[in-house]
């Protein structure tokens, strides 16, 4: 769709993406044609570069040959999704200058070639497009890294790694990249062990872009992380030296066993423009982050065949620090009760296990008392999200991104973006394409579909939050064993749950259904199903372990469906070769 500006001709291409601009163009000979990228317009109308980086064009020297010539750029890529042609005028437009004329214009999508391995989608409208919206700020910032944004910096920033390689995982196969990211980590490693926060380091930044352990903490957590998704135990073996170098760093920069540098809680939502941490004081991200690196390190270090002991020995020593440093015992708050600084403390363990209800309870009160609106930031929001998820707290998550009024996913699709911006508030003189802040696609598959895989690609673990009015969910992974689904459905009294679980692994299914409901398995009563193990009902979920194979599960809550319906119910399962079953029926009034 293209229009006219004060310097050209701006086309809007409908979508903000990474990518290129091929040009359709016929002119005279020596005729020059700009062609201006940008994200966003100014009030005028004409291309808005102020926050991706300026001057940045593309320019084009007529043959002049008389017929149409195509050309696009081959060695560099922006990320837009306007177009301002300058020194040419759309075909069929006045042209008293004798301009060149635009045939055509094409947006090009670029990004890596990995290879997309899972796809997700519910009956919430505004979820499919949050789903969408974090989608393309991945595939624009899929290169030899994950970069920041596909314009003015296209760095490495290493939170993005460990914090949105867990939803990146669900979407797309990247094992091969995070090797190559550990390979970048090694290398940028300082003398005294230090892993910058962007790898590669092409450019050295000033504190406190330089030392966050946030950022740092990639260079463990990523080579565990390829193990546990992928069971990569040799980049493990290979990245090990690294690691104990830079746990080695973190303890020598330690004050009292606690971590103060970096930046914290990056871009979380205060008083001020977002930036560097507001709501979460200096050293709780950091020192949280540093314990869980402490347990990781204790179980590569035995994995490997080694003895963790002194990495336990010093995770304790950080426990104790920072609960007399941070932790109020007698309020159950930490560091005064930001999102951020509870969910931490609780998704690592830090705080001791006799409190931990109460802060808890404390991250769903600040949650109410604000109108389940987000506060957390670029480190802490992933981290709030399981949480609550571990907590059973799900209806928290959906309340808190189900809303288009405050700072957020829904606020920044209300405001146009079509991609992921770099603020949740989607500021215009800030990244509108930007890889952080897009956690939720990990629940979208882990905790609301309920493909959970942890420990092991051998077995999977399938739990499906059925939560606010999502009726139906369908999510769809292949693992590296092959496909794992998890497709979902409820109507009044009933739950249905279609699992699929690769060959040579296992799993443990969820399924919601109360004590009382009658359960079948491909409209088989699962008492008649020996090969389908019930092992126990816990909190409102039958729980059975599987093999491999797809299933068709059923609970029917009995008091919740009407007489003729559960008439119609048993009528199915007892007509066995009308339906393909064979069995008996118990008495339908026990």
């Amino acid at each position: 769709r293209g229009s006219a500006a004060a310097s050209g001709w701006v086309y809007d291409l409908g979508q903000n993406a990474s990518g290129i601009a091929r040009l359709t163009v016929t002119g005279p000979r020596g005729s020059v044609v700009r062609i201006v990228p940008a994200e966003l317009l100014n009030a005028d109308s004409t291309a808005n570069q102020k926050a991706t980086g300026k001057p940045y064009y593309w320019e084009y020297t007529l043959g002049g040959n008389g017929t149409r010539e195509t050309w696009q750029p081959r060695f560099t890529y922006y990320g837009f999704r306007y177009l301002q042609i300058e020194g040419a005028v759309p075909e069929g437009q006045p042209n008293p200058d004798n301009l060149p004329v635009i045939n055509a214009i094409t947006g090009l999508h670029t990004r890596n070639a990995m290879q997309k391995v899972g796809s997700f989608t519910c009956s919430n409208e505004l979820f499919r497009r949050i789903d969408t919206l974090i989608d393309w700020a991945i595939q624009s910032n899929l290169a030899s890294v994950f970069t920041d944004c596909p314009h003015r910096e296209k760095l490495g920033w290493l939170e993005e790694a460990h914090l949105m390689g867990n939803s990146m995982r669900y979407t797309y196969d990247i094992g091969s990249l995070y090797r190559k990211i550990i390979g970048d980590m090694a290398d940028a490693q300082t003398a005294d062990g230090l892993i910058p926060e962007i790898a590669p380091e092409f450019t050295v930044f000033g504190e406190p872009f330089r030392d966050s352990p946030e950022w740092g903490s990639s260079s463990i957590l990523v080579p565990w992380y390829l193990y546990q998704w992928y069971g990569d135990k040799t980049a493990l073996e290979q990245a090990w030296p690294m690691m104990k170098r830079y746990m080695h760093y973190l303890g020598e920069k330690a004050q009292d066993h606690l971590l103060y540098e970096g930046l914290g809680d990056w871009y979380d939502i205060g008083p001020k423009r977002p930036g560097v941490s507001q709501l979460t004081p200096r050293g709780v991200t950091a020192s949280t982050l540093y314990y869980y690196d402490l347990g990781i390190m204790a179980k590569v270090a035995a994995l490997l065949g080694g003895n963790g002991e002194a990495y336990t020995h010093e995770a304790e020593l950080v426990a104790e620090a920072f609960n007399r440093k941070f932790f109020d015992a007698r309020t159950g708050q930490v560091a005064g009760g930001s999102q951020t600084a509870n969910a931490m403390a609780l998704f690592t363990g830090i705080v001791p296990k006799k409190y931990r209800d109460t802060v808890m309870a404390n991250i769903v009160r600040d949650l109410k008392n604000r109108n389940n609106s987000l506060t957390a930031g670029d480190i802490g929001f992933r981290y709030l999200l399981k949480t609550l998820d571990l907590g059973g707290r799900p209806d928290l998550i959906y309340a808190m991104n189900s809303r288009t009024d405050v700072p957020g996913y829904g606020y920044q699709l209300a405001r146009g973006a079509t991609a992921l911006t770099e603020s949740w508030q989607a500021y215009p003189s800030v990244s509108n394409d930007h890889l952080m802040l897009g956690h939720i696609m990990e629940w979208f598959y882990a905790g609301l579909a309920g493909i959970v895989c942890l420990d092991s690609p051998m077995h999977s673990t399938i739990r499906p939050e059925p939560v606010g009015d999502i009726q139906w969910a369908r999510a769809d992974y292949h693992s590296p064993y092959g496909l794992i689904s998890s497709h979902w459905k409820r109507t009044p009294g009933i739950f249905d749950l279609d699992v699929t679980i690769p060959a040579n692994t296992t799993a443990t299914v969820y399924l919601p259904a109360p004590k009382n409901a009658v359960i079948t398995e491909g409209w088989k009563l699962i008492a008649l199903r020996p090969d389908v193990r019930l092992i126990k009902h816990d909190s409102g979920r039958a729980v059975f372990e599987l093999g491999p194979g797809s299933y068709n599960f059923r609970s029917i809550t009995t008091n919740a469906v009407s007489g003729k319906k559960m008439e119609s119910i048993y009528e199915k399962v007892k007509t066995p070769y009308k339906y393909g079953l064979v069995m008996t029926l118990p008495d339908k009034n026990k």
